[in-house]
C-alpha cells in the first residue's frame, strides 16, 4: 500500500480530479441541451480517447508478462490500475448508445436503401449486430483485465511462483484477442463514421496509439513517484532508459503504419479511399496533420535518440505527458473530420467532455493505484530487477 504521505497526495489529486470532472461534465450537459448533435459527436471523441488507456494498459501489461522483462516491474502497478478503470468506461459507453443515429449514416434505413455500397455492407453494419459485437468486445476485455488483476493480487498474497507462469500463458492468447477486438472496435466506432472508406492498417494504428498512450501514462506516473519510496529504490536511470527505448519503438511503429496507410491509399488513388485523406490534408486539417507529424513523431524521435533524455526522470516524464496530449490530437484528427469536412472548428463541448470524462477517469485511476502495493514485491523476478538495475 502507499505510504501515509503518498496517500495524502493521492487523496488530494483524486478529489481535485473528481471535482474538475463533475464540473466539466455538468457544463457539458447544459451545453448539450442546446446542441444535442454536437454533444454526441464530442462524447464519442472523449470516449474513444479515454477508453484507449485501460485497453492499452491491458495490452502492455500482457506484453510485460509474456516477455518477462525487468523494465515492466516498476510500471506494473500503474498499468494494472489503468486496467481496473474499465468498468467506468463501460458505464460511460451506455449514454453513447442512445445517440448512434446521430453519428452513423448506416443506422438510417432510407439512406441505406439509396446507397449501393451501404446495402452491401448492411449484413455487418446494422444496429443489432453492432450491439452484439460490442457486447462481445467488452466481455473479452473484462475477462482479460479481471484475470490479470486477480492473479496479480493472489501473487501479492501468496508469493506463489506458478502465478507468473499462469500470467505468461494467458498473455499470448490475450494479446491475440486484444488485437482482434480492438481492430473491430475501431472499424465499428471510427471507420464506419465514413462507411464508404476502409483501410486494412487502421486497426493496427489504433492499437499502437492505445499502447503508446498507456506506456506514456505509466512512465509519467512512475516519474512522479520516482523521488519517493518505494519507487525510488526500484526505478533507476537504467530502467528509465529501457522504458524510453520502448516509447521510441512505438513512436516509430506509429509513424511507419500511418505513413504506410497514407502511401498505399494515395498511390492507389481510388475514389472510395482517397476522400478520407483529401479531407484531412486540406485547409485547417492539414495544419493538424503537420502538428501530428512534428509532435507525434519528428520531435519525440529526435529527443528519444538521446541517452540523456531517456535517463532523465523529469525530461522523459515531460515528454510522455506531451505524447498523451498529441495522442488526443491524433484521435481528434481521426474522428472529427467525419463531421467537419471544411476544417476544424472550436466547440466548447470538444473541450468540456474530454476534460470532464478525463477528470472522472483520473480520479478512478488514482483510487485504484493507491489501493494496491506500488511494487510487485512477490513477483519472482523482482529481486533480479533490483540487482539488474543497480
Amino acid at each position: 500500500m502507499a505510504t501515509d504521505t503518498l496517500r495524502d497526495r493521492f487523496d488530494q489529486i483524486q478529489r481535485r480530479a473528481f471535482i474538475l470532472g463533475i464540473a466539466a461534465l455538468t457544463l457539458a450537459v447544459l451545453d448539450g441541451i442546446r446542441a444535442p448533435e454536437q454533444f454526441v459527436r464530442s462524447y464519442l471523441l472523449a470516449f474513444v480517447f479515454w477508453l484507449g488507456f485501460p485497453l492499452g494498459c491491458a495490452a502492455f501489461l500482457m506484453v510485460h508478462h509474456l516477455t518477462g522483462g525487468f523494465w515492466g516491474l516498476p510500471i506494473r502497478r500503474p498499468l494494472e490500475a489503468g486496467t481496473r478503470t474499465l468498468p467506468l468506461l463501460t458505464a460511460l459507453a451506455l449514454p453513447l448508445l442512445l445517440g448512434l443515429s446521430r453519428l452513423y449514416s448506416w443506422t438510417h434505413s432510407d439512406l441505406v436503401a439509396a446507397d449501393v455500397a451501404l446495402k452491401l455492407k448492411q449484413p455487418y453494419l446494422n444496429l443489432p449486430f453492432f450491439l452484439i459485437r460490442n457486447g462481445i468486445y467488452f466481455a473479452v476485455w473484462w475477462t482479460l483485465t479481471v484475470r490479470l488483476n486477480r492473479w496479480s493480487d493472489e501473487q501479492d498474497r501468496t508469493g506463489d511462483p506458478l502465478l507468473a507462469a499462469r500470467l505468461e500463458n494467458m498473455s499470448g492468447p490475450g494479446l491475440v484477442l486484444y488485437g482482434l477486438t480492438v481492430t473491430f472496435f475501431s472499424i465499428d466506432w471510427i471507420m464506419s463514421l465514413e462507411p464508404h472508406w476502409f483501410s486494412t492498417i487502421f486497426g493496427m494504428i489504433f492499437m499502437v496509439l492505445q499502447v503508446l498512450g498507456a506506456l506514456a501514462l505509466a512512465i509519467l506516473v512512475a516519474g512522479l513517484l520516482s523521488r519517493r519510496e518505494p519507487i525510488a529504490s526500484a526505478i533507476t536511470p537504467d530502467r528509465f532508459n529501457d522504458l524510453g527505448n520502448l516509447v521510441l519503438t512505438f513512436v516509430m511503429l506509429w509513424a511507419y503504419l500511418a505513413f504506410s496507410q497514407f502511401l498505399i491509399i494515395w498511390a492507389g488513388n481510388l475514389i472510395k479511399e482517397i476522400p478520407w485523406y483529401v479531407t484531412r490534408a486540406e485547409g485547417g486539417w492539414a495544419v493538424v496533420a503537420l502538428v501530428m507529424i512534428f509532435f507525434s513523431f519528428a520531435i519525440p524521435f529526435y529527443l528519444l535518440l538521446m541517452r540523456a533524455v531517456k535517463r532523465s526522470t523529469e525530461t522523459l516524464s515531460i515528454l510522455c505527458g506531451a505524447l498523451i496530449i498529441t495522442n488526443f490530437v491524433d484521435v481528434y484528427w481521426m474522428v472529427v473530420p467525419a463531421f467537419e469536412k471544411s476544417g476544424p472548428r472550436f466547440y466548447l463541448l470538444d473541450f468540456l467532455l474530454p476534460v470532464g470524462m478525463g477528470g472522472i477517469w483520473v480520479a478512478a485511476f488514482v483510487r485504484q493505484l493507491k489501493s494496491r502495493p506500488l511494487l510487485p514485491l512477490h513477483d519472482p523476478r523482482f529481486a533480479g530487477a533490483l540487482e539488474h538495475g543497480h
